[in-house]
């Protein structure tokens, strides 16, 4: 069974697939919408494709760890997740995702279109795999 990670936008969300082992994520696509219950259905129908009822959805904490309006909505996009489209939901703290993957593409010397188009894809790659991460070191 795979799973899908999600790093959610009000404008843009990034979405990664893992490998059927558990083991890698890949980045998927950038979906541009800003409606929560559209994005959901497209999300739906993903884990249709892909054949997976999990989501790892990056939950973007304050830097203190509590929760704001951000999370919150956050929250609200993960129940319609939930309620309408019976996904499990596992919320992954996103805090450094983002930063981390700007140094990704400094690294690589990714910058412009390219990297607006792909760093949404990126972060909920990073998100996935450090739940893939977590899965292996648990066991």
């Amino acid at each position: 069974m795979k799973i899908i990670g999600i790093d959610y936008g009000d404008v843009r969300t990034g979405i990664a697939i893992s490998d059927a082992l558990l083991s890698f994520a890949f980045p998927v696509k950038t979906i541009t919408n800003s409606n929560m219950r559209m994005l959901a259905k497209e999300i739906s129908e993903l884990s249709i494709e892909h054949k997976t009822d999990t989501v790892v959805l990056g939950m973007p904490l304050n830097m203190n760890g509590t929760k704001g309006p951000r999370a919150e909505k956050t929250e609200e996009f993960a129940k319609i997740l939930t309620d309408t489209y019976s996904l499990k939901v596992i919320f992954r703290d996103e805090r450094s995702t983002t930063v981390s993957s700007h140094n990704i593409f400094n690294m690589q010397k990714v910058s412009g279109k390219k990297r607006k188009e792909n760093i949404d894809s990126l972060s909920a790659t990073i998100i996935l795999q450090d739940y893939l991460d977590f899965l292996k070191n648990s066991n």
